[in-house]
Order: structure tokens, then C-alpha cells, then sequence
């Protein structure tokens, strides 16, 4: 199984989303123009083709046309023409050409805020009003990471949420019988589940404190701090906020006490996060943050790992935020241009409200429903690891990163800034997070936001 979530932003690369801006700003001005007023549906003798661009291939997709297939037996004047492997540029192009499909399947939620605000996805709000369609049906921080500036312009398909994964049986040895709870409890731990070879370069690192490597994120992280990333105008905060200093220095002690040389070797012999060989599957880590993908991901390659899970720990101070995490997903919305929006709008409207099918999906890709029916539905296929994360989602402290006209540019830029501070490379921790604002905002104004 591979995931198509958060850690998505790590595995095509932060930069090129970034760089995805332009061209959406660009897409709303060169795609089609969108009538007044909602779209009608097409009557029921109208036969309609509506194309579906997804980003999913191989049995990901498969999964996703039984679901269509599903809405076309209740539709059969709908034909949908699915088409998989599009990611987020494949198509913005076909925005910016004049040729959008109708419905477009995003794994990056973080470029909602330039979908929104470039116009390149159309506002549905029009469509939920007329449809009375109750968004509160939908668990509250996923509505949260499909809105941005007051337009609706997405609806969320399925979540992906972040927790603690960890070895059993290295705790086992270690004599720990609970998972930690607050920050310092995981530096423990850490250093008594960590094993060190005889030259002293490191065998099993009880938890990797790279930022960069596995599913290690100032986004994953920030939210057991209760670390900000924006004030209310939009502002970079990193520099204002005590909480991403005490993120920092907390991870300094960890990598201080392995050693950022030993660190990087250690992080070098590692297997890639997505194959079977990622390095908490293989034994390499004892503890680390990932998302409930991972389970798929340890039930189809190593099915005899003893493990179990639990949410994140958070700073030992604020220990009200034990059960927040990171939050994000995929999301369906309608671009600019769509021949078909009022087909299409019926399709959206079905895949991301109507509980068998997201409870199909939910089954098939290993990721979280979005509405509370699907949710709590019997039918959710889980188990005791899997269960932490469905449970998780009932939280109303889980934490969305907010959306941005330049996307994740901001995030990148922070990722960019911790390689340096982990390396020894900063010296005034504060002055560098204020600079780092700085640069967040400057960026953003360059884009024209």
C-alpha cells in the first residue's frame, strides 16, 4: 500500500508545490469562465461524459473506479472517464490550457489556499446552499482545511491523521510498559530503547530526531507544542511564538545526545519511507510519528511486527493537548472551466457525503472518513492500531496547517531552516525563527498576497 498524504509533501518534493503557485494564479486567468449561479444537474435522460483526474494509480485507483462505478449505477446517465497519476501540476496545466477535467482529486491540501484564491477551483458554496447540503455532517477539521478566505472551493474525501507508532517488543526489553505522554518522557525513552554498536555509531535509535527524514515535519511536530504558524492577518509568527523555540531546543537535546555526525550516517543506511524496508518496520527505530497509512503499510509487508500505537506526546507543559496531532487529506473540488458542473457537482457531492461510499474508500485506502456517519460506521474495517487514529479524529484539538495563497511555500521554508539548525548551523535560535519570518512574509508578498 502507498499513501498519498502528508508525508506526500516530503516524498514529490515541498518545492515543487511551491512552485505550483504561479501557475495556478496563472490558471485564473486563462481558464474558462464559470457561469452565474450553480449548474444544474443533467436531467435524467441527458447523457453526460464527466472526466475524473486523480492522482492515484495502480490498485489506489482501482479502488477509487469501484466507488464511481458505484455512483454510476445510481447515475447511469453519468459516464465517468477516470484518470489516474494527475497530480496537482498535470492539472493546473490542463486548467491553464483551456481543457480542465471535470472533478479534480488533490492529495496536497495545502495548495487549497491558491486553489481558492486563484479562482482555479470553482466556490461551491452556490451548490451547497442550493442543495442544503449540512456541512456539519462532515467532522470539524476537515471543513477547516477545505475553506480558505470564506470560499468553500473543495470538500474532503479522506484524512490522514499523525500519531506515535511503537515497538512493543523494544519496549518490552526496555521495561517500559506505557507509551510517553509528554515530551520529556519520549527523551527518555528514546535514550534508553536507543543501541549502539561497538565502534558507537548507532544500531536502533529509540527516536529519530531528524527533521526531514521519515515522516519527521515542523507540521507533524509544531501541533504537540501548540506551536502557530500564522496570526490572524496571516502573518509568519515562528519568531513570536515561544512554542517553536521550546520545539527546537527539545529536539537539540536529542540530537545532541546521539551526535549530529553518528545522526547522519545513521539516517543514510536507512530504507525509503514507502517501501518495505522503511526503517521503524525494519527495527532500525523504536518509536516515531507517522500517519494511520502505516498500518496498511505494516500489515502488507510485516505482518508478524509487534506493535502498537498512541497519539503523540506534547510539551510537558501543556499537557490539556494530549490528543491533537496533524491533520490533513485528500480533497475534490470542481476547477475553472468544467464542462460539466452540474454532473460533476453531483458526483462531489456523493463521494465526499454519502457514507457507503466513503466507507468503501476508507476500507480500500487505508485513510480516514470524513463525516461523523462514516466515521463511527460498524462497517470501517480496524483494528487496535488502527483504532487510535479513528478515535484521534474525534478530536476537536487536531490541527490542519493553514492554508496559504503561495501554498507550501511557507512550510518548505521552515523545513529549509530546521536542516540547518539540527546541523549546528544557527546560532541565535530566536533571531533566526524572527528572520525566518521575515522571509516567509516577503515571499508571500511577492506572490501578491
Amino acid at each position: 500500500m502507498r499513501s498519498r498524504f502528508p508525508a506526500r509533501a516530503s516524498r514529490r518534493g515541498l518545492l515543487a508545490l511551491a512552485t505550483a503557485a504561479t501557475a495556478l494564479v496563472a490558471a485564473s486567468c486563462t481558464a474558462g469562465s464559470t457561469s452565474d449561479g450553480p449548474q444544474p444537474a443533467p436531467g435524467p435522460d441527458e447523457q453526460v461524459t464527466i472526466t475524473v483526474s486523480s492522482q492515484f494509480t495502480d490498485r489506489e485507483l482501482d479502488v477509487l473506479n469501484r466507488v464511481l462505478d458505484g455512483f454510476h449505477a445510481q447515475h447511469p446517465n453519468i459516464t465517468i472517464n477516470s484518470q489516474g497519476n494527475q497530480d496537482d501540476d498535470k492539472i493546473t496545466q490542463a486548467i491553464r490550457g483551456g481543457n480542465p477535467p471535470d472533478v479534480a482529486i488533490s492529495a496536497e491540501t495545502i495548495n487549497l489556499g491558491q486553489f481558492c484564491s486563484s479562482g482555479a477551483w470553482q466556490d461551491l458554496g452556490p451548490y451547497l446552499q442550493r442543495d442544503r447540503v449540512d456541512l456539519d455532517q462532515i467532522v470539524e477539521v476537515s471543513q477547516k482545511y477545505t475553506e480558505f478566505d470564506g470560499k468553500r472551493c473543495a470538500m474532503p474525501l479522506l484524512a490522514d491523521v499523525y500519531g506515535l507508532f511503537y515497538n512493543t517488543d523494544a519496549f518490552a526489553r526496555a521495561g517500559i510498559t506505557q507509551p510517553p505522554k509528554t515530551m520529556s518522557e519520549l527523551t527518555d525513552m528514546a535514550k534508553r530503547l536507543t543501541e549502539f554498536n561497538p565502534d558507537g555509531s548507532i544500531k536502533v535509535a529509540g527516536f529519530l530526531p531528524v527533521l526531514g527524514s521519515q515522516a519527521n515535519h515542523p507540521w507533524n511536530w509544531a501541533p504537540h507544542f501548540g506551536a502557530e504558524w500564522m496570526d490572524q492577518q496571516g502573518k509568519s509568527v515562528l519568531g513570536q511564538d515561544p512554542a517553536w523555540q521550546e520545539m527546537y531546543r527539545w529536539q537539540k537535546e536529542l540530537v545532541d545526545f546521539y551526535g549530529w555526525d553518528r545522526l547522519v550516517q545513521f539516517t543514510s543506511g536507512l530504507g525509503q519511507q514507502y517501501s518495505a524496508d522503511n526503517a521503524f518496520q525494519s527495527g532500525k527505530i523504536a518509536m516515531m510519528i507517522d500517519g494511520e497509512y502505516r498500518t496498511g503499510f505494516i500489515e502488507d509487508t510485516t505482518p508478524d511486527l509487534r506493535y502498537a500505537t498512541a497519539p503523540f506526546p506534547v510539551a510537558d507543559a501543556k499537557p490539556e493537548l494530549y490528543g491533537t496531532g496533524f491533520v490533513t487529506g485528500t480533497i475534490i473540488g470542481i476547477p475553472r472551466g468544467a464542462e460539466n458542473a452540474g454532473a460533476a457537482w453531483e458526483l462531489v457531492r456523493y463521494l465526499t457525503t454519502d457514507t457507503n461510499a466513503l466507507v468503501e474508500l476508507a476500507n480500500g485506502l487505508k485513510n480516514v472518513p470524513t463525516t461523523t456517519a462514516a466515521l463511527h460506521d460498524p462497517r470501517v474495517e480496524t483494528s487496535e492500531q488502527y483504532q487510535t487514529f479513528l478515535d484521534l479524529f474525534d478530536n476537536p484539538q487536531l490541527v490542519p496547517s493553514p492554508p496559504s495563497p503561495n501554498g507550501s511555500a511557507y512550510m518548505k521554508s521552515t523545513e529549509d531552516f530546521s536542516v540547518k539548525w539540527q546541523s549546528g548551523q544557527v546560532g541565535d535560535l530566536g533571531a533566526a525563527l524572527r528572520e525566518l519570518d521575515g522571509q516567509i512574509d516577503a515571499a508571500k508578498a511577492l506572490g501578491g498576497n
